[in-house]
């Protein structure tokens, strides 16, 4: 029997039902459900948890986001929407208590504003109109009272939206347990290095990588970018987005998977971690042995435990290495200079290939 997942919507969605609530409010009375436009041309009916008549000229809507059965940090989180009417004609929309404030470039909001991204922007504003009288203005105020802890949950604060969530979404609907919101999630780190002056980025997997990279390599943050399980989407954006030069640091647990050419690396596509130490153990001059023992290894890290016995760390992982290096190379089209380092746990490097061990581009990322 086919599944059907339910779909929910954006905060950009959640922001504009407030706003188009509140504005109703005022000219007609209180409402427990608007319909709003979207950029797809779709119109939804979004019910309102609460809106209320403030003053002859002000009124206030609260809004519950619903992610659906999509992973989201800001499920039933409530948006509200402050609203004035004015008479200039004009609709501005501003953020309030729990939006966060956008601190580094690189962004589609200037530094300095807060997160409303443009696309939420012009729903807010759509959806105000439609309710507004003729020749009337509005001053729109979204804000997220929980939007400050909730934020702590998201990247935010490494992109450089500090103190609340950003009001985002190109089309208004959220796609339930959608892998492609995942991926776009993470572009904006490339764009935020980027803005910055980076001539060469540092790919992590995820937050061991990042933290090694900090501690043990002096990197600054901006110029580190988590790639998730998406290597190779990630890859094809630093691409797009003309990238020059590409430092690939991370955990052997990964980065051995790319030698194999997994380039999303998450363990349901697809593992072959022990084949590839295993295989090149050999190929360093591993007796049948070790190479048994590495086969029937649990983790990498216990894999390393093994060459370590034999002395066989560092030929084995600079050779994967290099593997990796050429696998991401020939990914990119070699539009793209890339160093590879691979390290453990605790920040050791166990390999690199030749252009990390030679140019050591970590110290000179500008």
């Amino acid at each position: 029997m086919a599944r059907f997942l339910k779909y929910g919507i954006t905060t950009g969605a959640t922001a504009a039902a407030a706003a188009k609530a509140a504005t109703t409010a005022i000219v007609k009375e209180p409402v427990d459900r608007v319909v709003i436009p979207t950029p797809i041309g779709l119109r939804f009916e979004v019910p309102v948890k609460s809106s209320r008549k403030i003053s002859a000229d002000t009124a206030e809507a609260v809004v519950v986001k619903d992610a659906g059965q999509d992973i989201d940090a800001t499920d039933k989180m409530e948006i509200t929407a402050t609203v004035k009417l004015t008479s200039d004609g004009k609709i501005t929309v501003k953020s309030g208590e729990g939006i966060g404030t956008v601190t580094k470039a690189g962004l589609q909001v200037p530094i300095g504003e807060g997160a409303i991204n443009p696309t939420p922007k012009a729903m807010i504003t759509e959806a105000v109109k439609e309710a507004l009288p003729q020749g009337r203005g509005a001053e729109v105020t979204i804000s997220a009272p929980e939007g400050a802890n909730i934020a702590k949950k998201t990247t935010n604060a490494k992109l450089g939206v500090k103190g609340g969530i950003s009001i985002l979404g190109t089309t208004g609907v959220v796609k339930p347990l959608s892998l492609e919101a995942c991926r776009r999630s993470l572009v904006p780190q490339i764009d935020v290095a980027i803005a910055r002056g980076y001539k060469r980025i540092l790919y992590v997997p995820g937050n061991i990588g990042e933290r090694i990279a900090k501690e043990k390599f002096g990197v600054p943050e901006d110029a580190i970018v988590q790639t998730g399980d998406f290597v190779g989407y990630m890859l094809d954006k630093a691409v797009e987005k003309g990238v020059k030069e590409i430092i690939v640091l991370g955990h052997s647990g990964k980065l051995v998977k790319v030698a194999a050419r997994l380039f999303n690396t998450h363990h349901k596509v697809g593992d072959a971690r022990n084949e590839v130490v295993a295989s090149y153990a050999g190929a360093a001059g591993a007796n049948q042995k070790t190479i048994r023992e590495l086969l029937k290894a649990n983790t990498t890290d216990e894999a390393t435990e093994i060459l370590r016995q034999v002395n066989l760390i560092e030929p084995t992982y600079d050779l994967i290495a290099e593997r990796v290096h050429k696998q991401v190379s020939d990914r990119v089209e070699n539009k793209i200079t890339i160093s590879v380092v691979i390290v453990a746990m605790d920040g050791r490097v166990l390999g690199m290939d030749q252009n990390a061990r030679s140019n050591k581009p970590w110290q000179n990322l500008t």
